[in-house]
């Protein structure tokens, strides 16, 4: 190989170093981002549960007044 031609393909090989290192660095960066939206996807995934359960007792308590003040159908 002439020096010319070494030199393009060092050139070359060093573009593609580069590159390589900053897609690394948008890579690290994604992970980041979908680890924080996986945790913050788990703490609504809990608020709606807790909400979830907080209606299924206001159900059972609204339930019990209506038995004792008579007003469910008759079924």
């Amino acid at each position: 190989m002439t020096d010319e031609t070494e030199s393009v393909v060092l050139e070359i090989l060093k573009r593609i170093q580069t590159e390589m290192s900053d897609m690394r660095d948008d890579i690290s960066e994604l992970k980041t981002r979908a680890t924080a939206l996986d945790e913050h996807m788990g703490g609504l995934i809990i608020q709606v549960s807790g909400n979830n359960n907080r209606l299924d007792r206001m159900d059972e308590r609204l339930k019990r007044i209506e038995r004792r003040l008579e007003l469910t159908d008759a079924k």
